[in-house]
């Protein structure tokens, strides 16, 4: 019998993380959705693509507007996956702090 693993962190991107292009509005095509993929490593690996939980701890989003945001794990493999961070239409977002939570064997 196989066991169960758990592998956790809390990570935070913002402003200063390369290519950080949503805390800037579009300037035509407002209801373009723009998104950061953060690639996230596991510290060790899963014999298959665990289950992956996100769970969104903060942000620091412009008060001018609506606020708009999305959280997705995509692409979970045994030695990570991607952290998706998407806003549309006006938005300013300068920067989400989320935790993850994956269980494999």
């Amino acid at each position: 019998m196989q066991s169960w693993k758990s592998l956790s962190a809390n990570v935070q991107v913002g402003t200063l993380t390369e290519g950080w292009t949503l805390a800037t509005p579009p300037t035509e095509a407002h209801d373009q959705i723009r998104v950061l993929r953060f690639a996230v490593f596991f510290s060790a690996p899963f014999d298959a693509p665990p289950v992956v939980h996100l769970g969104l701890t903060g942000f620091d989003l412009d008060q001018r507007d609506t606020s708009r945001l999305t959280l997705t794990a995509t692409e979970i493999t045994g030695t990570g996956f991607i952290a998706e961070i998407a806003t549309w239409r006006e938005t300013r977002v300068y920067s989400v702090a989320f935790s993850w939570l994956a269980l494999g064997a």
